[in-house]
């Protein structure tokens, strides 16, 4: 596994490569032979942006990490298919969000005065943002969405949301809470 200072160095040397002054920037996330086998890779991208690559059924895919409903951790998702459409679960509320566009879904009813009753899928429209992924010699690189329209799983890239604990019914017992000084 690289360290910070190997990928940096390994970014900066691959990413000459592949970007110019009109381009869009391509930020180093890792080796893919680190992140096929790790699955699923979460990193802060241009020190703004909380990412999660994936890898699943020989595809990356990348998207914010949080969930654009309450801010779940997407990296403890399950992939699921619904209606031949690749997407992760949110972890908290069962959010379904396609992994190649960052749409939501939801199952609709088809006439609910009708039995039996009949669902199908339907989209909500872009909820969550999603990024380029780009290969260059082994390396990984993710182009950040820079669209001025804004997407709900926006909400969720500021600090406050960084120093979140990944369970949100995480609770502190009462030796945590005197051992952090607020008992």
């Amino acid at each position: 596994m690289l360290s910070e200072e190997e990928a940096s160095q390994s970014s900066t040397s691959s990413l000459s490569l592949v970007s110019s002054p009109s381009s869009p920037a391509l930020h180093f996330i890792g080796k893919k032979e680190d992140i096929v086998r790790a699955g699923r890779v979460t990193k802060l991208v241009n020190g703004c942006r909380d990412v999660l690559v994936l890898y699943h059924q020989g595809q990356l895919y990348a998207m914010d990490r949080r969930c654009y409903h309450s801010g779940g951790e997407l990296q403890n998702g399950d992939i699921e298919e619904f209606n031949g459409r690749l997407c992760i679960v949110c972890p908290w509320h069962k959010y379904k969000i396609t992994l190649a566009e960052g749409e939501g879904l939801y199952q609709a009813v088809e006439n609910p005065t009708v039995k039996p009753i009949r669902t199908y899928w339907c989209s909500k429209g872009v909820k969550q943002r999603v990024h380029k992924v780009t290969e260059v010699g082994g390396n990984i690189f993710v182009t950040l969405n820079d669209s001025s329209k804004p997407i709900e799983s926006d909400v969720y890239q500021v600090e406050k949301y960084r120093t979140m604990p990944e369970s949100k019914t995480e609770k502190k017992t009462p030796m945590a809470l005197y051992s952090t000084g607020h008992l």
